[in-house]
């Protein structure tokens, strides 16, 4: 890739430079100044790095450490170095597989592809716990018609028989069947944890896949840098928020009105 071809690229998917400088593990200064061309002969190892996260998925898949097979669940991919985008396979897996899978395997179904989950760490559990009750008692405070649940909870996004996904924490504010084996359709707002098995899917391929099923607010929380990015896609433009543990996040879809005091979040 040129460098204007990686410009076009991180336009074309709606990414920062410091979501390309996670990604890469490129530090963010250096980004901008090859996307600003102050760096004119930038390090070949570096342009790998950006391309790899910038990179079609057709040529991603050509990367033998990109997926891995696992028995009994077809094919499913693991977090690979760089970042990725799903694209539909000649073979796309459905949720009747996604259901036919064992008890104790921990997948994601996206665009009728598997991603393996591994166990989440004993802190991103803490932090979702901490999370969940903090949204209960905003959403009770304030009056709000809202539900408040936590994963494993099937999201069935986009209403077809290619996706299942697993948010970390999701928050609705309209009726639905507490009866149903899973959420059906996109809810308000959904936060999602960042861990080493699940960084890049959260960080792009979620990004996307939540803006364009109609998910109104969406949260990365990111424990290792402790800092909070909040996407609010319910307006023409917007441009992602960044936070701290330290900080009180207003919640977007409440008009501003329930905040979350990330200091009472035990990172």
């Amino acid at each position: 890739m040129t460098i204007e071809q990686m410009k076009a690229r991180k336009r074309e998917l709606g990414l920062t430079s410091e979501m390309i400088a996670k990604a890469a593990g490129v530090p963010v200064s250096t980004i901008q100044k090859i996307f600003g061309g102050i760096t004119k002969a930038p390090r070949k190892l570096t342009i790998e790095a950006i391309e790899k996260v910038l990179k079609p998925e057709a040529e991603k898949r050509q990367d033998p450490e990109y997926r891995e097979q696992t028995p009994n669940a077809g094919t499913a991919i693991r977090e690979p170095s760089g970042a990725y985008s799903a694209q539909p396979e000649e073979k796309r897996h459905t949720i009747e597989e996604y259901y036919a899978l064992p008890e104790d395997q921990r997948v994601e179904l996206i665009d009728g592809v598997f991603y393996d989950m591994g166990a989440p760490s004993m802190i991103h559990q803490r932090i979702l716990g901490d999370l969940h009750i903090l949204f209960r008692e905003c959403a009770d405070r304030h009056g709000m018609p809202c539900e408040v649940y936590l994963s494993p909870c099937d999201v069935r996004l986009d209403l077809d028989d290619y996706t299942m996904v697993q948010p970390d924490l999701l928050v609705f504010c309209h009726e639905y069947d507490p009866n149903a084996i899973r959420y059906e359709g996109a809810p308000d707002l959904v936060i999602e944890i960042l861990s080493p098995s699940t960084r890049m899917k959260d960080m792009i391929l979620k990004l996307h896949k939540y803006q364009n099923a109609g998910v109104k607010e969406y949260w990365i929380v990111d424990p290792k840098h402790q800092t909070v990015t909040v996407h609010y896609f319910d307006t023409e433009e917007y441009d992602p928020e960044q936070y701290t543990f330290k900080d009180e996040i207003p919640v977007r879809i409440s008009q501003g009105n329930c905040r979350i005091d990330f200091s009472r979040v035990r990172g």
